[in-house]
């Protein structure tokens, strides 16, 4: 936890960080702080992606009864004995049995009844022959051509799932194959944890709406379409009315928006026009102001009432990693999923050396060709074309001087 909290007197404006806290203690605040939401039910239609709120437990058997593997004749299994291509065995037909319309009666030695894959075993019989193992004669008779075992080309009751079984459990993301189980098993509505509501306040008099054509000393947004898809990525519902002018009032009142998180980009560091912290630390709590990392260092964590709040840098590159560290996981958290990187990592030699300082954490943008590392430029937070450029980033810890050429690192992959 830090020891230290910022007071509305204690105004960093112009004035830089007085000292940073450690990646750690502001993860360690966060993951005190980003705890499950509660549960509400949605429909089988809609679960898809969401995350089960309680573990599912089957209350029937699937199949509920013993059904043909094959088309062809349900059999009592000694009726064929001995039968083959050489000494074909007469049994008579006496009906049908189909998926949903089973044959009503037994069937007794000597006795077929023509059955579909999926349809009901009538009583007596309990093997199939398949329909190329037979010979019709006529509508009433036909020869088996083979001789088939007990329980042959048969699907037992539960072959699929057994009742009591479990087959969920809490905190699955469901997919699609899984809502097919679900329903199979007669379940229509599943209990999924709520998505965190997600508010992004993008602040700047600079900005202009995303897709905009820059003109003059105007900038389009950036951040706000790359934070709308981070956050649905990582399973919240956005809410983005759009950009909110840099004045104390209108921000403050985005901060007290209906939400579980509010995300702030831009006018959360130390220059002049940064209103976003000082309105934390006065309404709530800015819990963490300024971490040490590269990009990202003015980073804030802080609530306001139940809501979480992250001030994150306007610059996109350090926009996307103070999502990726800290926003993201809050989000994933609150949803009930995984709180790590939803990246892959691989782990490859570097073709150029990466330095670092001691007591500060780097987030490295790299590309990987022909399976070797290399670093792009370290610096210009500004310019995020450098991340598309980047197949993945290599983490530099605070306790590390960086890393030689050659050396093996582990590469987090965007895609």
């Amino acid at each position: 936890m830090s020891d230290h909290h910022h007071g509305v007197g204690d105004d960093v404006r112009m004035r830089g960080f007085a000292r940073r806290d450690t990646v750690e203690a502001a993860l360690a605040w966060l993951d005190a702080q980003a705890l499950r939401l509660d549960s509400e039910v949605v429909s089988l239609q809609g679960a898809s992606g969401r995350v089960l709120a309680t573990s599912i437990v089957s209350d029937v058997d699937v199949p509920g009864f013993d059904r043909a593997a094959m088309d062809g004749y349900a059999v009592a299994a000694d009726s064929t004995e001995g039968a083959s291509a050489y000494n074909p065995l007469l049994l008579d037909v006496i009906g049908d049995s189909l998926p949903g319309r089973p044959f009503g009666r037994a069937a007794c030695a000597g006795q077929a009844v023509r059955i579909m894959t999926g349809a009901p075993m009538p009583a007596g019989a309990d093997a199939v022959l398949p329909a190329e193992w037979a010979d019709a004669v006529d509508d009433r008779h036909m020869r088996a051509l083979d001789a088939v075992s007990p329980g042959k080309h048969v699907g037992t009751r539960g072959e699929d799932i057994t009742r009591a079984t479990k087959l969920f459990e809490a905190g699955r993301v469901l997919r699609p194959q899984d809502l097919g189980v679900l329903s199979s098993v007669g379940v229509a509505e599943v209990p999924v944890v709520r998505r965190p509501r997600v508010r992004l306040v993008v602040t700047g008099n600079e900005l202009l709406p995303a897709g905009s054509r820059p003109h003059g000393h105007h900038i389009a947004d950036a951040n706000g379409p790359m934070l709308t898809a981070l956050v649905e990525r990582d399973g919240g519902v956005v809410d983005f009315p759009g950009l909110v002018p840099d004045e104390p009032g209108a921000i403050l009142d985005a901060l007290r928006a209906e939400a579980d998180v509010v995300i702030v980009s831009g006018g959360s560091s130390v220059g002049i026009e940064d209103h976003a912290p000082a309105l934390v630390a006065a309404h709530g709590d800015l819990a963490i102001h300024g971490i040490a990392m590269r990009p990202s260092s003015p980073t804030g964590l802080g609530r306001l009432g139940h809501r979480l709040v992250f001030l994150l840098p306007g610059n996109p590159v350090s926009c996307l990693c103070a999502y990726d560290f800290f926003a993201g996981r809050a989000i994933r958290a609150l949803g009930g999923r995984a709180r790590t990187w939803p990246y892959r990592s691989i782990v490859a030699p570097l073709a150029r050396k990466i330095s670092s300082s001691i007591g500060r954490l780097d987030y490295a943008r790299v590309r990987v060709v022909d399976g070797v590392v290399e670093p792009l430029a370290i610096g210009g937070a500004s310019v995020l074309s450098s991340t598309t450029r980047a197949d993945g980033f290599v983490l530099v810890s605070a306790d590390s001087e960086g890393y030689a050429s050659g050396a093996t690192v582990e590469v987090w992959l965007y895609a």
